[in-house]
């Protein structure tokens, strides 16, 4: 009977042994990062739609970085869900994206920026996204949060989110410093998309730091 406990005992011993390896090996975080590492609802008289994908010149502010720890999960409705049942993030290459010129006066300017849902099933968006914006002399301007609150909402295929880029409305008479292009880099992904700026000029004399170029949260529209 002794000789049976013992090697009962070492047999346990040894099984435990292997489950904590096994629990050990599966443990390790796991990489989500995918693509290229970068940095109102829209009415308008003048937009510009997406016209490049890939990683931006300057580290800009991407809203938090995605952790994303469901298992992905067909459901054979076109709809993406993690493990708790909630809708994947929206990715950069699943999105639509297009910016419009939405100023009114002439003291502040507003453009708009559009995400489409254009991936097929349903994503969810939470969040400010990352801004760059590209001057004609090649320089970069990021862009900073307003601080307004963040809604989190699922987006269904073909529905929208947008936030607004505010900035110093040109009143010099002068040229001002003109924009090229925006670099958008939706909330909680690391590959931006490149858009034509479709508005006018900034004032010389304010740049980014004048805390009047400000982008807000992207919400979903309509």
């Amino acid at each position: 009977m002794r000789l049976k406990n013992a090697r009962r005992t070492t047999l346990f011993a040894t099984l435990g042994l292997a489950a904590a390896l096994t629990l050990t090996a599966c443990g390790g975080g796991d990489d989500d990062t995918a693509g290229d590492t970068p940095s109102g609802a829209p009415s308008s008289s003048s937009s510009a739609t997406a016209k490049e994908t890939g990683a931006p010149d300057s580290g800009s502010d991407d809203g938090g970085t995605a952790t994303d720890t469901g298992t992905g999960t067909d459901t054979g409705t076109g709809t993406d869900t993690g493990s708790g049942g909630k809708a994947a993030i929206c990715r950069t290459d699943e999105l639509e994206v297009n910016a419009s010129d939405n100023t009114t006066d002439k003291k502040e300017g507003v453009v708009t920026v559009q995400l489409k849902n254009a991936g097929g099933r349903d994503c969810s968006i939470n969040g400010y996204a990352g801004v760059d914006l590209k001057a004609a002399d090649g320089s970069t301007l990021s862009v900073e949060r307003n601080g307004e609150p963040v809604y989190p909402a699922v987006l269904k295929n073909g529905d929208s989110a947008a936030f607004n880029i505010t900035f110093p409305y040109n009143n010099s008479g002068g040229s001002g410093v003109r924009l090229t292009d925006i670099l958008v880099t939706p909330p909680n992904e690391t590959k931006y998309v490149r858009v034509a700026w479709p508005a006018g000029s900034l004032p010389v004399t304010d740049g980014s730091s004048s805390g009047k170029l400000q982008i807000g949260p992207a919400t979903r529209v309509g």
